[in-house]
């Protein structure tokens, strides 16, 4: 009550907010207009994973077809291939990062370069995909017509981004995440409607054993939904604190030695690495969509598929079913998470800008023992954050493998939710800080006011 308090007692925080709630509501408006040329038939994404992981993180955009169909991911991928092409892989581009202000611009011009061509490639492939799933009809088939729709795809593309600048400049922060967030966001009533349709609703007018299953039923899911959401966030905001101390100078070492901490996140990839992970089980059906005649219900692709069951010979000309999509899934979130957690925190360089600070660890030496012990940690850390993340992604698919929930539609647990509390997280740290600006206004200037 304290914050909520503060916040509406801040003029700038409400400011901002009702600045960002207008923004969303442009972007929510957007997603609901489709785009001209285009006949939607089928609304169904339940038996492809590659559309359904488009839809979701455009935040429901897709399944209209609208101009924000792309929503943000090339900008997402333009930026995650920029950020790896970075790290000493093209000599050009690491020197830009370290270039400050000048080269964080020159980057950011590059990441939007890039943008408009994976668009312009994810728009053709996407447009193709659905026609061919017969999920949408084009009034216009030529050269001509593909074109538009692409080039009206884009733009939705570039307009989201402009959105998202807006919020991350007059907004609360973090812009391109808060439409990814509030895309999720208003799917989740739809699933908490769903599981009291499949287990509350439908009992009313049976014998009264019958509804109290249900209501128990539905209760166990709510607070299961409450206990996945407390794990995330526990997860998310967990981190391994390494003392380290900057020597003072003159030589009094100890005397003047200040004490600060080095902190790494238990899951310091974010949702990255599921992603990634997911992004490549989707290709080989995204690529045989994209040929004309080709059979998209093959067996060889269920291997990666993440909902289905491969089927196996087994003696006595008997066969049984595994699920390969769903293991080769888990295997690849594990393994990006060790990948980008590398990324993130590079021991080598931790060790070099602690010598150049005159920083170290207590205990450990520096130079090369610093970068072992950092690696160490960073490592240990980073299994539980990749087992954690796994369990997460891996429980909405498991659910529907045992079949306890019809569809992942009403699965707990998965991308979205991980974006949603990691975000979430987020904008109350960004809040914090504004909140913590207007005290510190206050203490210096009594009065308040901005400067």
């Amino acid at each position: 009550m304290k914050k909520l308090a503060a916040i509406f007692k801040n003029k700038e925080i409400v400011d901002r907010i009702f600045f960002t709630i207008m923004i969303l509501l442009v972007f929510r408006i957007g997603a609901a207009i489709t785009v001209p040329g285009v006949n939607i038939d089928n609304f169904s994404f339940a038996n492809s994973d590659a559309l359904s992981l488009m839809n979701m993180l455009g935040g429901g955009t897709l399944q209209n077809f609208s101009i924000f169909a792309l929503g943000v991911s090339p900008y997402i991928t333009a930026q995650i291939i920029v950020q790896l092409l970075t790290m000493d892989v093209l000599p050009a581009l690491t020197e830009l990062s370290k270039q400050g202000q000048y080269g964080r611009k020159k980057l950011e011009m590059a990441t939007r370069y890039l943008t408009l061509m994976l668009g312009a490639v994810q728009a053709y492939g996407i447009i193709k995909t659905m026609e061919n799933s017969s999920y949408i009809t084009l009034a216009d088939t030529s050269f001509w017509g593909y074109a538009y729709i692409v080039t009206v795809m884009l733009a939705g593309t570039m307009l989201a981004m402009w959105l998202g600048d807006q919020i991350t400049t007059k907004g609360i922060g973090n812009g391109i995440s808060m439409i990814i967030f509030a895309g999720i966001v208003v799917s989740l009533p739809n699933q908490i409607r769903s599981a009291y349709s499949q287990w509350l609703a439908a009992k009313f007018g049976q014998t009264t054993e019958r509804i109290l299953t249900g209501a128990l039923q539905f209760g166990i899911y709510l607070l299961a939904f409450l206990i996945i959401i407390a794990f995330i966030t526990f997860i998310e905001s967990s981190q391994r604190r390494i003392p380290v101390q900057n020597a003072g100078k003159g030589g009094q070492m100890a005397k003047y030695a200040k004490a600060s901490f080095l902190p790494i996140k238990v899951n310091a990839s974010g949702v990255i690495p599921v992603i990634f992970a997911s992004s490549i089980m989707t290709a080989p059906q995204v690529i045989v969509s994209f040929i004309t005649g080709a059979d998209t219900s093959a067996e060889w692709l269920k291997v990666f598929s993440t909902s289905s069951l491969v089927k196996m010979p087994w003696f006595n000309d008997t066969t049984w079913q595994m699920p390969w999509g769903f293991i080769i899934y888990i295997f690849l979130v594990v393994l990006f998470t060790f990948f980008y957690a590398k990324i993130q925190i590079n021991p080598e360089k931790l060790a070099e800008n602690f010598q150049k600070n005159g920083s170290y660890i207590p205990g450990i030496r520096p130079g090369n023992e610093t970068e072992r012990y950092v690696g160490k940690v960073v490592n240990r850390i980073t299994v539980i954050g990749a087992i954690s993340l796994a369990l997460v992604a891996a429980l909405p698919i498991a659910l529907v493998l045992l079949k306890i929930v019809p569809d992942q539609s009403m699965a707990l647990g998965g991308t979205g939710l991980i974006i949603v509390v990691g975000v979430a997280i987020e904008l109350n740290t960004q809040i914090d800080g504004l909140i913590a600006g207007k005290s510190f206004d206050e203490v210096i200037r009594p009065g308040g006011g901005i400067f």
